[in-house]
């Protein structure tokens, strides 16, 4: 029995792997791990309007650094899904606060950043 950390999606999992015969190891229990780093850092970003993914992805690039000031319907996050290259538009004027980086995936709906 050998036991393994896996991280999917950003959740952190203990997985005890059984090696049977010498074929394709067997899993044979899971559990979520609790750690410090399963949990995205959403900084002090919880306050305005949040971005949000429109469908699960790859993050890109951010079209603008923490901080920005952004206006309503500016391409905020180049999001690839299915091969396709997608912008993602502020819906509002403000200052942006990514809450994502470049390379996460994220799941629709994922908050991707906050416009104050």
């Amino acid at each position: 029995m050998r036991k393994f950390n896996v991280t999917v999606n950003g959740k952190s999992y203990s997985v005890d792997v059984e090696e049977v015969g010498g074929g394709a190891p067997v899993l044979t229990s899971v559990s979520q791990a609790q750690t410090a780093t399963a949990a995205p850092v959403q900084a002090a970003a919880g306050e305005g309007t949040a971005i949000k993914a429109p469908m699960p992805g790859l993050i890109l690039g951010l079209a603008h650094s923490n901080g920005d000031t952004v206006k309503k319907n500016e391409k905020v996050v180049v999001l690839e899904a299915m091969k396709m290259e997608n912008d993602v538009n502020s819906t509002v004027d403000g200052v942006i606060t990514y809450v994502v980086k470049k390379g996460d995936n994220v799941d629709t709906g994922a908050v991707l950043a906050y416009v104050k």
